[in-house]
């Protein structure tokens, strides 16, 4: 393609909302634009890159098994009444009313789409296990739609869904999903993890994250440092083991505390270290209030709350029903004397504590001296706390570590959630009515293409590797203007080109500073330069990953380059 001919609107400078690498560089390459907030256009160079990514993922879930079709992104409401998610998915589902005021939903996802189809058209077990796929633009109202196309109100989606006569066919087709999806982000060249995860609003119990790892990444995944453990920081559960403290318990007291609200400052104010009070906290979890209770310095996991209670909704209590129930606000909350209505769930490491501070569920007091078993007894102790850097890994190999990831991936075994609730059965091979068991398996493919640009990148631009870069050589002529400039590359573009290979050729009548420039910031893997010894047929290559530089002559170009791209 000649570049003079294209529509790639390079920028010299980042644009003032884009705050991460990827959202720059693809606006500044000329790869995107915003339409409206959370809602971009892929121009040329973009569209060919994923296109790209799509045909990797295309091969690898076809050689799952998995068939691929395409269903409407226009649901009608009455799906997701079937399943219940109408009312509890939230705001992010964009919902619309036609002429005819009959409710709809733009498609976040198509669990109930694609049950209702395999309810009507599959009714025996002979067509199961079965597994689908589609790539198709989804839509989700974004609060805060952000960084480029890792966060918008639309973009592009793989999602897979299998359905299975029983949970150890599911177990069968689940890793088949699995194993697939590390073999496409093991192509795209990614340095990834799959990571335990919370089901979040998709229902499910068991269910893996592909994070590709990243400064910029809104998760905290906590991994293992000498195994391949690897989960969400809100997933990982605490092993570490507490020994019991050999003080002798002493007198509990009552203590004013003015004005003393954070433990922090109840600790100052106190003249002891965070590890030595108790943090107390009330969540409402469906229908029942919980005070959960976790040494001071740690801190409660919310999702490890909804976990324990197998909880729909798990919200921090209002102020108001804390007092009424509690008698007393946030910052003078504790387990002792708590009322038979509110649950207290206590986190491991409280067990072991001993003379340690609370509040008195009186404001502004709090009790000194309070030892777990002695002045209260909760009505359960669990892992209720996050985990941190240093404990001991869940698998028993080496000590947790953090870093941030941007999830690409998500892999979930829905069970018979979504087949219950709409009706999805088959017949066994005894002529016997069975409820379908279900998997959901997503791949943000807009979402991998900005992750590889953070992983892929310089202060130049881009550095596309050879898979998925939008095209596989640059051909620069620095002056066209000369006639054995402009001459010998036309003939390596039409060599070029006549040996299958993608080409971009830089025919514009810009300055040679120009041109680098946008090269390095298109991100091209090779790049021939046509520059002063075109009389000599002679050229200059230069991979786009490395600063070195190689003389050709012309009647070895094309040979070099296939052996730079193999």
């Amino acid at each position: 393609m000649r570049q003079s001919k294209m529509l790639v609107p390079t920028l010299k400078e980042n644009p003032s909302d884009a705050d991460i690498a990827s959202h720059q560089l693809l606006v500044r390459a000329g790869y995107i634009r915003q339409l409206a907030s959370g809602i971009y256009t892929l121009l040329p160079l973009g569209k060919r890159v994923l296109s790209k990514i799509e045909k990797v993922i295309r091969e690898e879930m076809d050689r799952s098994g998995a068939q691929e079709m395409l269903l409407s992104a226009l649901q009608p409401a009455e799906l997701w009444q079937e399943s219940g998610r109408w009312y509890t998915y939230g705001p992010e589902l964009m919902r619309m009313n036609d002429r005819h005021n009959r409710e709809f939903a733009l498609g976040a996802t198509h669990e109930e789409a694609m049950t209702s189809i395999i309810r009507d058209e599959i009714g025996s077990y002979k067509k199961l296990p079965m597994t689908l796929y589609q790539i198709q633009n989804k839509f989700r109202d974004e609060k805060r739609p952000r960084f480029g196309l890792l966060r918008g109100r639309e973009f592009l989606m793989k999602d897979a869904y299998s359905f299975n006569e029983s949970y150890e066919s599911l177990d069968e087709s689940y890793q088949m999903m699995f194993d697939a999806y590390c073999r496409i982000f093991e192509r795209l060249g990614l340095n990834y993890r799959a990571v335990i995860a919370d089901s979040g609003a998709m229902g499910g119990k068991e269910t893996h994250e592909f994070m590709v790892l990243s400064d910029v990444g809104e998760d905290v995944i906590a991994y293992s440092d000498t195994s391949k453990y690897a989960a969400n920081v809100e997933m990982a559960p605490v092993v570490q083991t507490y020994e019991k403290s050999a003080e002798t318990p002493l007198e509990k007291e009552k203590v004013a505390t003015p004005d003393q609200k954070t433990m922090q400052e109840v600790a100052d104010y106190l003249d002891h270290g965070l590890d030595q009070g108790l943090k107390s906290i009330m969540f409402e979890v469906d229908d029942k209030y919980v005070l959960v209770v976790t040494r001071g310095d740690h801190e409660v996991n919310d999702v490890k709350v909804k976990n324990l209670y197998d909880a729909k909704v798990v919200e921090l209590a209002s102020e108001e029903d804390t007092k009424r129930l509690m008698g007393a606000g946030f910052g003078s909350l504790g387990p002792i004397d708590a009322p038979e209505e509110v649950e207290v769930v206590a986190d491991h490491a409280v067990e072991a504590m001993v003379n340690i501070t609370c509040g008195a569920n009186d404001e502004g007091f709090h009790y000194k001296n309070v030892t777990p078993g002695n002045d209260f007894a909760p009505d359960r102790y669990a892992d209720m706390r996050f985990i941190e850097e240093g404990d001991p890994s869940p698998d028993g190999k080496g000590i947790i570590q953090f870093a941030r990831g941007i999830e690409v991936g998500h892999v979930f075994k829905l069970g018979s959630f979504y087949a219950e609730n709409m009706g999805a059965t088959f017949l066994d091979n005894s002529g016997k009515s069975q409820t379908m068991v279900m998997g959901s398996y997503g791949i943000g493919v807009s979402r991998t293409l900005a992750a590889m640009v953070e992983q892929f990148h310089d202060d130049q631009g881009i550095v596309w590797p050879n898979q998925v870069a939008p095209y596989q050589v640059h051909v620069l002529s620095l002056n066209p203007k000369k006639e054995e400039q402009r001459v010998l590359a036309d003939k390596i573009y039409a060599d070029l080109l006549a040996e299958g290979l993608e080409v971009l050729y830089d025919d514009r009548p810009e300055r040679a500073g120009v041109k680098f420039a946008d090269s390095d910031l298109i991100g091209i893997p090779v790049r021939i330069i046509v520059g002063k010894k075109a009389g000599e047929e002679i050229v200059e290559m230069k991979r786009r990953d490395s600063d070195s530089k190689e003389e050709l002559s012309y009647d070895s170009v094309v040979e070099e380059i296939k052996n730079q791209l193999a």
